[in-house]
């Protein structure tokens, strides 16, 4: 075996190493999974959306919740028996409410006790599905976020108001439309959200589903614990330290230098005495 040989053995190892690097993380997560399943006796379903190399270039997809997620979700609760709990850990921006409502309405129906761990965030369809469990869990600084619809890249609520502030004469025929669909929207997604709240707040569950979905807040306003409570929605911020864990193999592909750094280690009290300057 000459140089050139080993040459192109180095170059065929540099092609193979992301694809064996992402079957390690992969063994990794179900060997967490696992013991999550183990300690809870639930069985566990992830939805989380991030930045992920999953090609040997190295491009990254960012991912959204979508009919593929629904599907697969489905299927996972219909794999469970009735009465085991299930633990969903969740970390997305959102997606197709098609989607979202599908896995919000079989996460309601299935029997067993529904948890929803939220170590970051849950945005838009995110938060759809944590209103429908039974517990949703959050770390203290992690959101959830409003539930306005938005048509076209708009907010429904929005387009809404600015066509009431013309007369009907001096509006297109698009418009119209738009302001049509974007009645039809709020109503749907405010119906559904007083549905999944019924069990919950009772008599309060349209008046939060009305702030939720009205447009008091923009889209990406962050819903914060404190916030939720004001709302009357239960949240534990009891968050299992395995879920860091498992969130640590879920990494964003590192393109650039990173704009943060520090020792990814945890600090205890280590008797040290602070030096003042």
């Amino acid at each position: 075996m000459n140089y050139f040989d080993l040459f192109w053995i180095f170059l065929l190892f540099l092609a193979f190493l992301p694809s064996i690097k992402q079957r390690m993380m992969e063994g990794a997560r179900i060997r967490l999974i696992r013991e999550i399943e183990k300690r809870r006796s639930s069985r566990v379903i992830l939805l989380i959306h991030r930045q992920e190399s999953m090609s040997f270039l190295g491009i990254p997809f960012l991912k959204y919740i979508d009919i593929n997620d629904s599907e697969q979700i489905l299927r996972a609760i219909r794999m469970t028996p009735e009465d085991m709990p299930i633990d969903l850990i969740i970390h997305t921006p959102g997606g197709l409410v098609l989607a979202a409502e599908q896995i919000a309405r079989a996460l309601k129906a299935h029997k067993g006790k529904v948890t929803v761990f939220v170590p970051h965030y849950a945005m838009s369809g995110g938060t759809l599905i944590a209103l429908s469990a039974d517990e949703i869990i959050m770390d203290e600084n992690a959101v959830l976020g409003p539930l306005d619809p938005q048509i076209g890249g708009y907010p429904a609520v929005s387009i809404i108001k600015a066509t009431e502030l013309k007369e009907p004469k001096d509006l297109e025929d698009s418009t119209l439309i738009l302001m049509d669909v974007s009645k039809k929207a709020v109503s749907q997604m405010k119906s559904f959200v007083s549905e999944i709240l019924r069990d919950k707040l009772k008599e309060r569950a349209e008046e939060v589903a009305e702030k939720l979905t009205g447009g008091t807040w923009t889209h990406d306003y962050p819903i914060t614990v404190e916030k939720l409570r004001e709302l009357g929605i239960q949240v534990s911020t009891d968050m299992p330290e395995i879920v860091y864990d498992l969130m640590e193999l879920f990494p964003q592909p590192i393109q650039h230098r990173p704009s943060v750094q520090f020792i990814p280690f945890p600090y205890k009290d280590r008797g040290e005495k602070r030096v003042e300057n």
